[in-house]
């Protein structure tokens, strides 16, 4: 491979965001140089290393080698630290999405610690509720909830964690405490809105208590948690979630829930970097940490343990 090595970094920084403007702002250069510098090193290649996308460029063939040659340069360049000091590896921009409880109790607290030890460490959180992308053009990471169908991508399963049907102390003071699964028809249901949702396996209460009436619906799990402390209706929540409030009651739980896996998505070449490796790692020892709570076990240690509904009156 005859290429100029400052030609491939370019490239590798065109892989990890997929836009020339990003790759330009992080290379301190312009998008006429970037664009530049890709059409020269694929005339030295003597084919194309990148191809549009519906989120940006993405790799080709051709590209994936160039990638790998250009991760060599780097890591050379990373040994040239200050005489005496080692560069810490685990640093530079990492990109991921993840739903958004997720983000908020799993992603967040992870990166905040992994960044305590690497202060050079970047994340973008970007929070969705999706399946997997078969194209993940400057995405390194994606947590989906669901075994995800992908092509020239790594699955992983970060673990399981549990839905609950969920309400208000003063809901059911007002509207009574369902007795039965049959008794949840009676009341208007918090959860996503059905025409939006793009995740199957999350179809559980339209499935388990199809004559439920829509209440409030949103795109965000964190509208549905309010909305039902509010005495919007029941709500089915994730428990780690629900758990956290002491104004939350959970129905029936011997009866009705669902749990869901937590899978983790990344290109090929992701786990290559130790700054993706070492986020990698965080989200799942978080998970490990957390997983009473996330199974709906129990609530976290600074929470006290909510009354029995008996107690409601």
């Amino acid at each position: 491979m005859n290429a100029n090595p400052d030609d491939l970094l370019v490239l590798l920084a065109v892989s990890r965001s997929a836009k020339f403007t990003t790759a330009a702002q992080a290379l301190g250069l312009n998008h006429t140089t970037v664009s530049r510098r890709i059409a020269a090193l694929e005339k030295s290649l003597g084919g194309r290393v990148l191809s549009r996308a519906a989120g940006g460029w993405e790799l080709t063939e051709l590209g994936e080698r160039a990638v790998l040659a250009a991760e060599q340069v780097e890591a050379v360049l990373a040994t040239l630290g200050p005489a005496g000091q080692a560069p810490d590896p685990v640093a530079g921009v990492v990109r991921m999405t993840a739903t958004d409880g997720f983000s908020a109790y799993i992603a967040a607290p992870a990166v905040a610690r992994l960044r305590r030890d690497h202060p050079g460490l970047s994340v973008e959180v970007v929070t969705m509720t999706r399946r997997a992308l078969q194209q993940r053009s400057g995405l390194d990471i994606e947590v989906v909830v669901g075994e995800p169908q992908v092509h020239r991508a790594e699955a992983i399963l970060l673990g399981e964690y549990r839905l609950g049907m969920y309400a208000s102390r003063t809901y059911l003071a007002e509207h009574g405490i369902p007795a039965t699964v049959a008794e949840l028809n009676q009341h208007p249901l918090v959860y996503f809105v059905d025409s939006m949702l793009q995740v199957d396996d999350l179809d559980a209460p339209r499935r388990l208590v199809p004559a439920m009436r829509d209440g409030v619906t949103s795109t965000n799990v964190f509208v549905h948690v309010e909305a039902t402390r509010a005495g919007a209706g029941v709500g089915f929540l994730p428990c780690f979630m629900a758990d956290l409030h002491n104004d939350l009651v959970r129905l029936l739980p011997d009866q009705i829930g669902e749990l869901l896996p937590y899978w983790m998505v990344l290109r090929p070449d992701s786990l290559r970097r130790p700054a993706v490796a070492a986020v990698v790692q965080a989200l799942r020892e978080r998970m490990a940490e957390h997983r009473g709570a996330l199974l709906g076990k129990g609530k976290a240690p600074s929470s006290p343990p909510a009354p029995s509904p008996r107690k409601l009156g």
